[in-house]
């Protein structure tokens, strides 16, 4: 058995059992697919069975190689852009302190290269300028513009501190295994190598080395993480009831709800570390689904906090949200409200009560306002955060998300839309081979003056 449970309590009155019957039974047509390699995009379904094909070789020499990086930097930079970081950043996040320190036996991880900010990116580096710091680009091809701009500034600045000769020493790639511009380089220089397989796309890429060795170097236990998606996967496998099969029950809830109307999804946590979990889970749903004009929406929302700005759009605005919410039933540590003399704050009502239980409360009182409002919750509870049930979700929402993007009818596993922009801003910028289409652009963009 696995440590996630989906409570459908929230779903009554919103749909009929035989409603959801016809999801269901194409839930598991759906797996079927996924397992036998036949339906679309069927050339990137290695990470379906990778949680047991990651050997303990691989896991020593990513382990190894973080506690090198450890041994002489006080900061590991992550230079990717998507899934070449929003995995990693995840389960590192949501495993570290929230106001985690560097010690002599731990490496901070920044991150550089998910954006253009010019602002951002020299803060960076006059950060680093007397920092001990490594780098580990992720990058498939090595020309994905945002991570290419900002590993040519760090490798500057590396090449300025360390020298050329030491770069090896500093630079660990992660890239294809033949090709491209970053194989090239990282050979060029002998940088030490990690390999993205081919037949696994970015947003499932966490458990290759694109997000294990940046999370070893956290000093954060990546067999454990492995070991929980290997029991996941193990069970979503073998689980032919589609009720009791969770990946399979939360893609036909999905898709029933999509199916009357409800186009929009938002993935609610309780707990501040959980919010680059939502941002990784945002990425594999959006860029899964969205496709031929279909598409659950996908959005994050940090409550209660939220509750202040967005709660009011939620209970009271249009009715096109289903929510899930991930219920952390037993934090790892509680805080007990005292009393105080006077009830100066009017608090003392929750005088000898853990701050989990209020939020506990806060988290049942608000699903059942939104119930009440209109809103169907789906209840994803599980015991705690650490690295293994992290590996748990991880694996679980690819695999949903693998189910519901056929139950949707796309290939999820492609993302052929996002070339479009990419294509303006390459004639905009004067790429070569973009000359006639920079014309092209240039001459819409006045149209619309």
């Amino acid at each position: 058995m696995t440590n996630i449970k989906l409570n459908p309590k929230f779903l009554k009155g919103f749909l009929k059992e035989t409603q959801l019957e016809d999801f269901l039974k194409k839930s598991v047509e759906a797996k079927k697919l996924l397992h036998n390699k036949e339906g679309a995009g069927s050339d990137f379904l290695g990470w379906v069975e990778l949680p047991n094909q990651i050997q303990g070789k691989q896991i020593k020499e990513l382990q190894e190689t973080a506690e090198k990086i450890a041994g002489n930097s006080e900061y590991l930079v992550v230079v990717g852009i998507g899934g070449s970081y929003l995995g990693s950043r995840a389960i590192i996040e949501a495993n570290s302190s929230s106001f985690d320190v560097v010690s002599s036996n731990k490496t901070k991880v920044l991150y550089a290269g998910h954006h253009i900010d010019p602002d951002y990116h020299n803060e960076l580096l006059d950060f680093l300028e007397d920092k001990e710091f490594s780098i580990n680009v992720i990058s498939k091809s090595g020309t994905t513009t945002e991570p290419a701009i900002a590993f040519r500034t760090l490798m500057s600045l590396a090449k300025k501190k360390y020298g050329e000769s030491n770069l090896k020493n500093r630079i660990y790639s992660t890239t294809d295994s033949k090709k491209g511009a970053l194989k090239k380089l990282s050979d060029e220089f002998g940088l030490k190598t990690f390999v993205i397989p081919d037949d696994i796309g970015g947003r499932f890429s966490v458990l290759t080395p694109v997000g294990l060795l940046p999370i070893a170097a956290a000093g954060i236990d990546i067999q454990k993480l492995v070991d929980g998606a290997r029991t996941m996967a193990s069970y979503l496998k073998n689980e032919n009831d589609p009720y009791a099969n969770t990946s399979c029950l939360y893609a036909a809830y999905r898709n029933f709800f999509y199916s009357v109307g409800h186009k929009l999804e938002i993935l609610v946590n309780y707990n501040p570390k959980m919010h680059y979990f939502t941002e990784w889970w945002k990425q594999l749903y959006g860029e899964s689904e969205g496709k031929g004009k279909k598409g659950i929406f996908p959005a994050g929302v940090d409550l209660t906090t939220d509750l202040h700005s967005l709660g009011q759009y939620i209970q009271d605005g249009e009715r096109i949200i289903f929510e899930t919410v991930l219920s952390i039933v037993s934090p790892m540590k509680n805080l007990l409200i005292e009393e105080v003399q006077g009830d100066p704050d009017g608090l003392n009502f929750l005088a000898g009560k853990t701050l989990s239980y209020i939020t506990n409360q806060a988290m049942k009182g608000t699903m059942l306002a939104h119930f009440e409002g209109g809103v169907p919750c789906i209840e994803l509870q599980v015991p705690q955060i650490n690295s293994e049930i992290c590996g748990e979700l991880i694996y679980f929402f690819e695999y949903a998300c693998g189910i519901s993007g056929y139950l949707l009818g796309v290939n999820p596993f492609d993302q052929p839309g996002v070339e479009d922009y990419k294509n303006n801003m390459f004639a905009l910028l004067g790429k070569k081979g973009y000359e006639s289409k920079k014309i092209e652009v240039e001459n819409k963009l006045k149209q619309l003056d």
